[in-house]
């Protein structure tokens, strides 16, 4: 995601001259064709993350629109601060990246895994916060975040996440993006752990249960009309998340069905409590129940149960 992230920016900065990129010491070879082509429009603010967006919200407020890339919680919870009074209070156009979300640096342990981080800015007023599941969704909310106005929070994975779409989408503000249809179990995915949910949808599918799939690639605004289809429509709507399950998709999620009367059964499959375990990626999914044949079997279970 983060090549696709770079590859996209460089195209917008080549259309608007106000975009510009700051980084907090990282990036290196990532970033380079960005500072080699706008080296003018290119800061390192070093290993200061609050300083850093502190920096992109005045050249914001002079009329640039700023985006500010770090790993996992250093441009999110070590500066949440500034993000707050700094840049959404004033509407500035800050656009916080964070390259890892979830487990993506899980051998770096707890200080680099991502797993509160879209709770915490999905409850700041004015921030906008967007959690692609691929490469090519990267893109499209690259583009998006640049258009729109204000604060925003683009969290992207590390690299090398499969491409789950055939072009790329038409990606609305707000809106959800069906991946596979289905029937009697809607599966609401945020963020690179989709892939997951698709080979636990095939899993499932060999039994004879074919969940519909979406990616949610907007945690806020959330896309509230397709929630309220899939609580008519389905008996059970699971949201999946490389994320706690408070406050993010599925806390979103669950305040939506909340005021309504009527709805289908929810689950709720992420993080449920703080872990300091080291490991890669897929070994922290499988602890936490993310892995394909976990979620597939939390689902069949939940479908068995009355």
């Amino acid at each position: 995601m983060k090549h696709a992230f770079v590859n996209t920016l460089l195209q917008l900065a080549a259309e608007d001259e106000s975009i510009w990129l700051v980084t907090g010491d990282i990036g290196y070879g990532v970033l380079t064709p960005f500072w080699e082509r706008f080296p003018g429009r290119f800061v390192n603010a070093g290993i200061a993350e609050q300083a850093m967006t502190g920096l992109a919200a005045g050249l914001a407020l002079e009329g640039k629109t700023v985006f500010v890339y770090s790993i996992a919680n250093f441009p999110s919870l070590r500066c949440l601060e500034q993000i707050r009074n700094d840049c959404a209070c004033h509407s500035a156009n800050v656009k916080i990246v964070s390259v890892g979300a979830g487990f993506a640096y899980g051998a770096q342990g707890m200080t680099h895994h991502g797993t509160e981080d879209a709770a915490v800015l999905r409850a700041i007023p004015g921030v906008t916060v967007v959690t692609p599941c691929d490469p090519l969704e990267a893109a499209a909310a690259t583009r998006a975040a640049a258009a729109i106005p204000g604060t925003c929070y683009l969290r992207l994975g590390r690299g090398g996440e499969p491409v789950l779409h055939r072009s790329t989408p038409d990606l609305q503000t707000g809106r959800a993006l069906q991946l596979i249809g289905g029937a009697r179990v809607a599966m609401f995915a945020a963020g690179a752990i989709a892939a997951e949910a698709l080979k636990a949808r095939a899993a499932l599918a060999e039994k004879g249960l074919a969940p519909a799939v979406y990616s949610v690639p907007f945690l806020k605004p959330m896309d509230a009309g397709l929630i309220h289809r899939a609580a008519h429509q389905y008996d059970l709507i699971v949201t999946v998340e490389e994320h706690g399950i408070l406050g993010g998709l599925g806390g979103a999620v669950a305040e939506r069905l909340a005021e309504m009367e009527r709805h289908a059964r929810l689950l709720r499959i992420g993080l449920d409590g703080c872990d300091s375990m080291v490991g890669s990626q897929a070994y922290l999914r499988e602890r936490h129940g993310l892995s394909a044949g976990r979620i597939a079997q939390r689902i069949w279970e939940a479908m068995k149960t009355p």
